[in-house]
């Protein structure tokens, strides 16, 4: 059994970064892959992105280019880099993690991009 939290929402101005981390209680060698969602009010939860133990990547169309996925295997953590933020961006991100036999998902961490 692994317990990922998240860390690192928060309220930000448009144009702005936050990094989000998920930091998972036990080895996330084997934990394949590993992702990044969200769920805005009244929306469904969506992808945003996702990466590999061989360090492919994907990302949702809408965050190409100013989001980044990625993984220190060695501190068990899980990174999203946010940059120029938009209000549309605003949600509730979640970490996520499949194993061979079952998916974690994190408790949730609030990103709101506001002036």
């Amino acid at each position: 059994q692994v317990q990922l939290m998240e860390s690192g929402g928060g309220l930000v101005q448009p144009g702005g970064s936050l990094r989000l981390s998920c930091a998972a209680s036990g080895s996330i060698r084997r934990l394949n892959p590993m992702a990044w969602y969200r769920q805005a009010p009244g929306k469904q939860r969506e992808l945003v992105a996702a990466t590999t133990v061989t360090g492919n990547t994907n990302y949702a169309d809408s965050v190409k280019g100013r989001f980044t996925i990625s993984r220190d295997n060695d501190k068990n953590t899980l990174y999203l880099q946010m940059n120029s933020l938009k209000p549309e961006d605003t949600a509730v991100y979640y970490c996520n993690a499949a194993s061979r036999l079952t998916a974690y998902w994190g408790q949730g961490t609030q990103v709101t991009v506001s002036s």
